[in-house]
């Protein structure tokens, strides 16, 4: 979305006047002609009209649908700063659509006592002016992987969650029979991984999938990747106490064992230190 509009701004003047030329060209009685309108400009999203006192006139006509639900009401709220050019034409700032959730500008055009609405798809817009490139079948394929992807992490997820539970109440039934810091290290490493690894699906199906923009940040993509490394730390930690346990109370001379499997968590929190220092320079360097 940042993306999308950063592009939008630098163009805005050849976008704005052939959104004008556009307006100018197609047929003056937009609503008779907005079938043919919307299938021959695909980034035409949706067509209405109000009049002169911003009641609603018109049904909004999609491209598969006619809505006749909103006819005669108030859309006042919509047009108290409007402002049109020489032209005629009024052009919004853009935002996202209530209907399709994605990158839209509102265009009105003043046609007698008739104010035409426009609802235009302001990524398929800056493509068809081949400002940027976008794939809507590759787009739709990504999504279905990340779906898929997302979907199974998540049942891994609930699995190890489900097993960590298991795993910890077998414990507390046959207390005489087992090794206690062994199962309730095991429990608690599994819970972790499982809530580590479910986190991570939830991230990438609520910013790929549910709410997928046309650009990411990276300072999200790295808070998703930063959480992940803490749960995974943390659940190395939890590993290494076990280990040092154990040898503690079973064998000494494994002792060195445990110090580099130490040495090597502590580094991993210094390099995850390393990394979150890094992404915060960079970010004070892009607000800049």
């Amino acid at each position: 979305m940042k993306t999308v509009i950063n592009i939008y701004r630098h163009h805005k003047l050849s976008v704005d006047n052939f959104i004008s030329s556009l307006m100018r060209s197609i047929p003056q009685d937009y609503i008779a002609n907005a079938d043919s309108i919307l299938r021959q400009h695909r980034y035409i999203q949706l067509i209405y009209g109000v009049n002169e006192s911003y009641h609603q006139e018109t049904p909004i006509i999609c491209k598969k649908e006619r809505d006749t639900s909103h006819i005669g009401s108030d859309k006042s709220h919509y047009f108290a700063k409007l402002q049109f050019n020489d032209e005629g034409v009024f052009i919004s700032n853009p935002y996202i659509h209530y209907r399709t959730g994605k990158a839209s500008l509102s265009v009105v055009r003043k046609v007698g006592e008739i104010l035409y609405v426009f609802d235009i798809n302001l990524v398929v817009l800056l493509e068809e002016l081949q400002l940027i490139e976008f794939n809507s079948t590759h787009d739709k394929v990504k999504r279905s992987v990340y779906f898929l992807g997302s979907t199974l992490l998540a049942f891994v997820a609930v699995a190890l969650i489900v097993y960590g539970g298991y795993v910890f109440f077998a414990l507390m039934f046959t207390l005489h029979e087992a090794d206690f810091l062994h199962d309730i290290f095991k429990s608690i490493i599994a819970i972790t991984l499982g809530l580590a690894i479910y986190d991570l699906a939830k991230q990438i199906f609520e910013h790929e999938v549910v709410f997928q923009s046309f650009h990411h940040s990276e300072d999200k993509q790295y808070k998703v990747l930063g959480k992940f490394l803490i749960s995974i730390i943390i659940a190395l930690s939890i590993e290494t106490l076990m280990v040092v346990f154990k040898i503690a109370l079973d064998d000494y001379s494994k002792m060195m064992s445990a110090f580099w499997l130490l040495i090597g968590t502590t580094v991993m929190f210094i390099g995850l230190g390393y990394f979150y220092k890094t992404i915060n320079e960079s970010s004070c360097k892009d607000e800049e």
